[in-house]
C-alpha cells in the first residue's frame, strides 16, 4: 500500500523534482514565477513549530514551469532518479536563420548540438542557450532555456515565438486575443511587443531552464 502523502514527503518531492530539472528548490520557484523563497527550508513550518504545506496554486506552477503531471512529482518510494535525456540545442541568435525549425516550430535539420535534459514527454523539445539581456533577471546569457512545442500555451507562460518575418524572441504571453498578441519582456527595460496573430510562425512554451 501507499504511504500516506505526508508533510515531509510532499517538500523531499519538491527538492527532488527541483534537482531533476537541474535547480535548487529557489531556481525552480523562479522558473514557476513565484517569489525565490517560497519552498525554503524556512517556509516549511511556522513560527510556532507547527508544519507548513505548500499550496495547490504554487504545485500546480511548478508543474507547469517543468512540463511534469502530478503523478511525476510524487517520485517512486524509493526515490529513484530518473535517466536523462539528450536534446538538441542551438543558440538563441542562431534560431532566427533558416534551416532550424519547420512551419509548425518542430526542430529539423542538421547543425544542432545536444545537452542533457533530466526528463520531458515532448520528444520534439529542444534547447536554446541564451543570449544577451533582454531575459534578465529570469535568465542571464549563457543560461540554457527547454522549450516544448507539444506543451499548452497560456497566459502568464513564457514562451519562445517566432515571426514569419524569422524573428525569435523569449517573452511573457499576457494576453491573446483573435486580433491580437501582447508579449511582455523578461527584462522591464526592454519595451512590450504586440503582434497580430497573423505575424507569428509559432508560439511555444519555456518548460526548463538551467539556473
Amino acid at each position: 500500500m501507499p504511504r500516506p502523502l505526508s508533510h515531509a514527503r510532499i517538500w523531499a518531492a519538491i527538492d527532488a523534482l527541483a534537482a531533476r530539472h537541474g535547480m535548487s528548490v529557489s531556481g525552480l520557484a523562479k522558473a514557476a514565477g513565484l517569489d525565490p523563497t517560497t519552498f525554503n527550508k524556512s517556509k516549511r513550518v511556522t513560527a510556532a513549530g507547527r508544519p507548513r504545506w505548500p499550496n495547490t496554486e504554487s504545485l500546480s506552477r511548478i508543474l507547469q514551469a517543468t512540463g511534469a503531471e502530478l503523478e511525476d512529482l510524487l517520485l517512486p518510494e524509493d526515490g529513484a532518479a530518473r535517466t536523462p535525456n539528450r536534446v538538441p540545442l542551438i543558440g538563441l541568435a542562431q534560431a532566427g536563420t533558416g534551416g532550424y525549425f519547420d512551419d509548425a516550430g518542430f526542430p529539423v535539420g542538421g547543425g544542432w548540438e545536444e545537452t542533457a535534459f533530466p526528463e520531458i514527454r515532448d520528444e520534439h523539445a529542444y534547447a536554446l542557450e541564451v543570449t544577451g539581456d533582454s531575459m534578465e533577471p529570469f535568465y542571464r546569457e549563457g543560461d540554457v532555456i527547454v522549450v516544448s512545442p507539444a506543451a499548452e500555451v497560456r497566459r502568464g507562460d513564457r514562451v519562445v515565438v517566432k515571426t514569419i518575418a524569422g524573428e525569435v524572441m523569449a517573452k511573457v504571453l499576457v494576453r491573446r486575443t483573435q486580433t491580437r498578441v501582447e508579449l511582455h519582456s523578461f527584462n522591464p527595460e526592454h519595451d512590450p511587443r504586440v503582434l497580430k496573430p497573423q505575424e507569428i510562425l509559432w508560439m511555444a512554451r519555456i518548460v526548463w531552464a538551467s539556473q
